[in-house]
Parts: structure tokens; C-alpha cells; sequence
């Protein structure tokens, strides 16, 4: 029996279940798809090589013994490879990626296109800089806007993401007690209990001991118990603004008067920028150091591990203190301030080898300038836009965390509706698998029981959001009517059904192993 969509066109339930297994095990343009490992190209090359006219004696110990274990495949069988796995993964070129707090919007190819240009795809971190002139300027341009956007004095671009980029703004901070002679008695991190878990773990990394600050009903930090925690031995707080609930800290200019009145400083996770990018600058609420995600605020989703770039704004107080290198412009052009000398006496050292990433200072600049200062502001206004109208369109069938007033770039529910249902928090997002979206984020921020955090950023239209609330709505009516068996078994129609997710984080497999018997490897 047909159904009609939220666009009107008629719909067929999917009974894919109840067909016969295909020969192939392929699913129509679907194809199966084996490990690699598993293709039976190993006596193979896609590449001829000529035979090599020297014996490979001045390796010594260094000549390959054994063979080296990789498949043969061509130029074909290689690709079709990898098209294949990419039709088994969700993509933000696909549909919307609701996870919260972690900003997955759109990359304008024109981002790609520009990060792809000789001289910014082609340097090498050793090149002499006078041929890398056009580099420096572009590093130079993006370090002024970013200082501008959030109005602070200065910035280290090296961070490679954000955890990085806490470890940045911490050790400017250490950097700065030691300095006025008060790191050994300084040595306590406050961090409210809604913060991203890589705070407290940067804190304690760096050496401080985590004292965690409570958080009101409505979700925000408690600046009375701030207060009574504040003294002589704090050296920094680290609040997450807008924070990890999705709401602003409405009492960030207390915050910040409590912190400094204290002599500690005031780092900002900046994470969630992308909610008041053009709308608030950080430095005017008496922020310190505040790290900066790129890859969020600025575009390319930083899934599958990167590339990342945290650079961290750093106010007057924190300046001198700053990593090398960083880029100046004279007279005889644009060059790197490297050593911890000179203009960088005071400079806490490096945070990696090299000046960061490349191609994603390109992406960035590339956004900002296509945006100019009016689209950013918008930037922030739609992503706001965004998450409200999620939570009021679902606010009636899904128990809001916090009901009374907006939220920022993120709607936050919990689990509260799910009661009696015998439906979890995980086995909802299974399901939303079957219905062709990525889930939102589970069960974080730990403060709310059953979390579901959805972040639509600002790249989503009210099409495909009304799509995506559309189906939220009916998987909220099938659990609350007792369907239960559509939740527990999901996803029934992904290329890997229900798995045991704790065994596979305690027990992973990382490394295909031929099979016994197999004589693969000696091929």
C-alpha cells in the first residue's frame, strides 16, 4: 500500500526483507565489496616496472626479505575499489550530518579548487621563503581576519585541531605563571561538567589538577559555585561558549570579571564559534585564549580524521607567550619568526614542526572571502535558525533537555519520551540509519540522561531539514506506539547490520591476517 512523502510523491514501504538474496550479493547498483586483502590480485601489478639493474647491496640489512603483503590490482579494480566502499558510508554531500558539536556543514568546491592551486598544494615546510612569498601572505591574511573576527591581538596558526589547540592556549598560560613567578603555587583548571571531554584531559595533560564547576537546571555554569572555587590556586577556567548544551553562557562578562579578579586566566573553547561568527567577538567578553577549528567554523568536515587546524587567538596578556613560528611582514617582505629569540624571547616553544596545514588555512581564507563580513554574520543567524526550528518541530514528540527558551546552533533532547517504550537512546539512532541519515550524537553531553544532540549548521535548507524532522516524527510515533522490533534489530537495511559495538572497542581487528592454510602471503 502507498504512502505519500513530505514532498508529495508516493512512497512504497521497502520489503527489501522479504526479497531473495541476489547471486552476487550486490543490492541493484549496490555492490558487494571484500576487503581488499580478500582480492585475488596478489600475483599481480597494476604498474610494469622494469627489472632493476643493480642488486640492492648497498641497502645492507635494509633489502626486503620476504614479500612485502599488499594485493596487485589495476587501475580500475583499484578504483572501483574505493567508489564502492564510498557507497557504503554516509557523506555531507549526501544528506544532512546532524551530529552536534561538531559543525559537519558543506564544503564549496571552490574551497577545493583554490587549496588545489600551484603554490599552495605544491610547497614543501623547507623551502627558502622567498619562494614561498605567496604563502606567507595568504597565512598572514587569514591570521589578520582571524583576529579581527574575534577581536584579540594575536594568533598561533600551528595547531593542527582543537584538542591541540587546548594545549596551546594552556601552555601560553603556563608559560605566563611562570613568567610572573606563580605557576608553582597556580596549579588548578576549573572545568564545567558540560565541557568537551578534551578540556579536562588537555588540563591534566598539561599538569593541572581538574576541579569540575556545577551547572544550573538551565544548563549553564553555576557562577556561584565558580566563586567559591576561585583563588590563588587557579590558574585558568575553561568554559565551552556557546556551550556543549547548545546555549550561551549568559553570564560570560561575570564569569570573566570572577576569573580575572582571581589572576587567572580565561580559556574559551571555541568549538561552537560557528553559532556567533560575526555576531560576538570572544576578546570583548574577556576571553584569553580561545582555539579555533577551521575545519568547523570555516568549512571541510573533519571526518575521517582530519585534515584538522586549530589555530588560538591569544589576548595582550598572552601574546608574548605565543609558539613559534609565526608569520611578520617588512620591508623586505613576508618572513617566520622561528626561534625563541629576538621577538619571540618569551615564546613558550613550538607545537609542531612545521606551520600547520596548508591546505586548510587555503579552504578557510577561501570561505571567509567568498562569505565576506555580512555572510558570516548570516553564517551564525542560520545555523541559530536551524537547530530552533528542529527543536520546535520536534519539541512535541521528543522531550527537549532544556524546553524554556531558544538554543544556539544545536537542539539538545534526552530520553525522557522514550520512557515505557523499551526503546533506547542507541536504538533510535539505528534506525535512523534505515531511513538513509547519519544519527546525531548519543549520549553526550554527559550531563543529560540519553542525550540526542542534533546540529544542523547552516548549510541545510528547510527542504532537506523538513525531510529530516519528517522522519524523526515517525520513528518517535513507531517507538511510542510499541513497535519495538523495528529499533532492537537496526539497522536491517545498512551493508552491516546490529553490531557488538562494545566488543569491537575492547577487542578490535586491526590488521587482516591471511587466512590458515592460505598460501597468500608467500605468493
Amino acid at each position: 500500500m502507498s504512502t505519500m512523502n513530505t514532498v508529495g510523491r508516493p512512497t512504497t514501504p521497502n520489503r527489501v526483507e522479504n526479497k531473495p538474496a541476489t547471486l552476487t550479493g550486490g543490492r541493484g547498483l549496490l555492490q558487494d565489496e571484500h576487503l581488499i586483502f580478500e582480492s585475488d590480485g596478489w600475483g599481480k601489478t597494476g604498474v610494469d616496472l622494469p627489472e632493476p639493474t643493480t642488486d640492492g647491496s648497498d641497502l645492507g640489512d635494509l633489502v626486503r626479505r620476504n614479500p612485502i603483503g599488499l594485493p596487485g590490482l589495476s587501475e580500475p579494480e583499484t578504483m572501483r575499489h574505493y567508489v564502492r566502499l564510498s557507497q557504503k558510508n554516509h557523506a555531507i554531500d549526501l544528506a544532512i550530518y546532524p551530529l552536534g558539536s561538531c559543525t559537519m556543514k558543506h564544503n564549496p568546491r571552490l574551497n577545493e579548487k583554490m587549496a588545489r592551486l600551484p603554490g599552495f598544494s605544491d610547497i614543501h615546510p623547507l623551502q627558502p621563503t622567498s619562494t614561498v612569498q605567496g604563502a606567507l601572505e595568504l597565512m598572514d591574511t587569514l591570521a589578520h581576519w582571524l583576529k579581527t573576527l574575534t577581536g584579540m591581538p594575536a594568533v598561533a596558526l600551528s595547531p593542527k585541531a582543537g584538542a591541540h589547540g587546548e594545549l596551546c592556549g594552556l601552555m601560553a598560560i603556563r608559560a605566563a605563571h611562570e613568567a610572573s613567578g606563580e605557576h608553582e603555587t597556580r596549579r588548578k583548571v576549573l572545568v564545567p561538567t558540560s565541557a568537551h571531554g578534551t578540556n579536562p584531559a588537555t588540563a591534566a595533560f598539561v599538569g593541572y589538577t581538574v576541579v569540575e564547576v556545577a551547572q544550573t537546571d538551565d544548563g549553564r555554569v553555576d557562577v556561584a559555585d565558580l566563586a567559591s572555587k576561585l583563588g590563588p590556586d587557579v590558574a585558568a577556567i575553561m568554559v565551552t561558549n556557546p556551550n556543549t548544551c547548545g546555549l550561551f553562557e549568559r553570564d560570560i562578562l561575570e564569569i570573566s570579571r570572577l576569573t580575572h579578579e582571581a589572576g587567572a586566566y580565561f580559556y574559551c573553547d571555541g568549538a561552537n564559534f560557528n553559532a556567533i561568527v560575526g555576531r560576538v567577538r570572544p576578546g570583548d567578553l574577556g576571553v584569553d585564549a580561545m582555539h579555533i577549528n577551521l575545519h568547523k567554523t570555516f568549512s571541510t568536515p573533519h571526518g575521517g580524521g582530519g585534515p584538522g587546524s586549530g589555530p588560538v587567538v591569544l589576548s595582550a596578556a598572552l601574546a608574548p607567550f605565543a609558539p613559534a613560528p609565526w608569520v611578520v611582514h617588512d620591508a623586505d617582505g613576508y618572513r617566520l619568526i622561528e626561534r625563541e629569540e629576538d621577538e619571540a624571547a618569551q615564546a613558550f616553544g613550538r607545537m609542531c614542526a612545521f606551520q600547520g596545514q596548508m591546505g586548510m588555512y587555503t579552504r578557510a581564507l577561501s570561505y571567509m572571502m567568498s562569505h565576506g563580513s555580512d555572510g558570516l554574520r548570516q553564517v551564525a543567524e542560520d545555523a541559530v535558525l536551524n537547530a530552533n526550528y528542529i527543536k520546535a518541530r520536534l519539541s512535541d514528540v521528543m522531550s527537549a533537555a532544556f524546553p524554556d527558551g531558544p538554543c544556539m546552533h544545536e537542539a539538545l533532547f534526552d530520553d525522557e519520551w522514550l520512557k515505557g517504550t523499551d526503546v533506547t537512546t542507541l536504538d533510535f539512532a539505528k534506525a535512523m540509519i534505515d531511513e538513509g541519515f547519519h544519527p546525531m550524537t548519543m549520549y553526550f553531553p554527559l550531563v543529560v540522561h540519553g542525550a540526542m544532540l542534533i546540529e544542523p549548521t547552516e548549510t541545510e535548507s528547510k527542504q532537506e531539514l523538513d525531510r529530516f524532522i519528517h522522519a524523526m516524527r515517525a520513528l518517535a510515533g513507531a517507538a511510542k506506539a510499541g513497535d519495538v522490533d523495528r529499533f532492537k534489530g537496526a539497522p536491517f537495511h545498512a551493508p552491516l547490520k546490529r553490531l557488538d559495538e562494545t566488543r569491537a572497542a575492547r577487542s578490535p581487528v586491526l590488521r587482516w591476517t591471511a587466512p590458515e592454510g592460505s598460501n597468500i602471503a608467500a605468493e
